[in-house]
């Protein structure tokens, strides 16, 4: 069972495909907030069955998932379906509550690059997930930190900084 609408939701229904006969996706809506090619890829996927408007009540099974227990969300019917196992994933929120005061968040809540890895604060750079809201991966952060830390570097040796006794990050 995969249950959610962005693009998140249907990025694990199509991985779970390689390890399941089918997925269900389950979405209490009957729109979603993926993008349009992962909409489409997944309905076009024959392992994958999408159903809107639906709720999940209740896991059952009291030592592994035997099925989950339904809710229409328009007509508030209910029904059991059988299943092996359970998958939720909740997307993406960057954890950058804490510069808010500080930085610039987009409406999504990921903090905006200027000029490569620049914050609007000068000195202040920027990488990883906390700006990445399309690939959010490990290796993309890393590469956004090399990039970081050497134009850090750059600007710490404009300002005359040769050898710092202490450096902060997060």
């Amino acid at each position: 069972m995969r249950r959610g609408g962005g693009d998140t939701a249907f990025e694990e229904a199509s991985y779970l495909t390689r390890f399941a006969s089918k997925v269900h996706m389950l979405h209490r809506r009957d729109e979603f907030r993926a993008s349009r090619i992962m909409v489409d890829r997944a309905k076009q996927n024959p392992k994958i069955e999408i159903h809107t408007n639906t709720a999940v009540d209740e896991v059952l099974g009291d030592e592994k998932v035997s099925g989950l227990r339904l809710s229409d969300t328009l007509t508030g019917k209910e029904r059991v379906m059988p299943a092996d196992g359970v998958f939720i994933a909740i997307g993406h929120k960057p954890n950058t509550e804490a510069f808010r005061d500080w930085l610039e968040v987009d409406a999504k809540g990921y903090l905006v690059i200027h000029d490569e890895t620049n914050s609007r604060i000068e000195g202040v750079f920027i990488a990883g997930d906390v700006h990445d809201h399309r690939y959010r991966q490990a290796v993309t952060a890393a590469g956004d930190g090399c990039m970081a830390a050497i134009d850090a570097e750059r600007w710490l040796e404009s300002q005359g900084i040769h050898e710092a006794n202490t450096l902060t990050a997060w």
